[in-house]
């Protein structure tokens, strides 16, 4: 199959799964398309599943009494979604939303805490992607406090970038103004200064990335500390 979401083993969890958990796992992965602004789960919901992103992009928002959100992290390709599950709760304090529209798959959470609770590689698999997320959270938490506006934005650009396929995400300005927890003209002026900046390309809902190294240089600290940690943390490349 040459459509990256629709091959399970494009999500770099499930790549890297040792081949016997691979084969108990691949009849029980359900592709699914997961449209831009899907809500996956609400906060305090029961996890009916976890999710393996190949091509989407997954925010993680916490939202307060008011309604408003602010993204505490992302997940895309190197993955999963309802990590609370196989972390002892049958439930997630935050919204997952789909921030750029893709593909992914999705496991049973009855399978997946048996899986965990098997033991062994799956577990510490599992474990320092969790680690990486956590990281991915704290440092998000400091970056809102410290950092400018338009370092946060080419942060968030940057993290998603490393979970695509390519250099287009097909997202709209409102919806980075929600996961930023920022109001709309925030978030349209940050993107039109990267824009006439030359590092970004803004048309009809789609993003597209034009200079990497530009965004690299624009940001803060706070988006190598969270790569470095992904990179410790999480194989590079698929399991024998």
């Amino acid at each position: 199959m040459t459509d990256a979401s629709t091959y399970p083993r494009h999500n770099h969890l499930l790549a890297a799964l040792p081949q016997d958990q691979w084969q108990r796992w691949l009849p029980h992965l359900e592709h699914v398309e997961m449209p831009l602004g899907q809500v996956l789960y609400e906060p305090g919901s029961t996890l009916s599943h976890v999710y393996f992103p190949t091509t989407a992009i997954i925010s993680l928002l916490y939202v307060m009494q008011n309604g408003e959100s602010a993204e505490i992290a992302v997940v895309g390709n190197e993955g999963v979604v309802g990590f609370s599950l196989f972390m002892g709760g049958d439930s997630n304090p935050s919204r997952a939303v789909v921030q750029s529209a893709g593909g992914g798959f999705r496991l049973t959470a009855q399978l997946m805490k048996e899986e965990f609770y098997r033991g062994g590689p799956v577990l510490h698999l599992l474990l320092r992607y969790t680690q990486a997320l956590i990281t991915q959270m704290v440092q998000t938490a400091a970056c809102n406090r410290h950092h400018s506006l338009d370092q946060q934005l080419c942060r968030w650009l940057l993290l998603s970038l490393d979970r695509l396929p390519g250099t287009e995400m097909v997202m709209t300005q409102q919806l980075i103004a929600n996961m930023m927890g920022v109001p709309l003209e925030g978030a349209t002026a940050g993107a039109l200064k990267l824009h006439n900046a030359g590092l970004i390309d803004y048309v009809l809902g789609r993003i597209r990335v034009l200079n990497r190294q530009g965004l690299e240089k624009r940001t803060c600290e706070c988006y190598a500390v969270v790569k470095k940690e992904y990179d410790r943390l999480l194989p590079d490349r698929l399991a024998a």
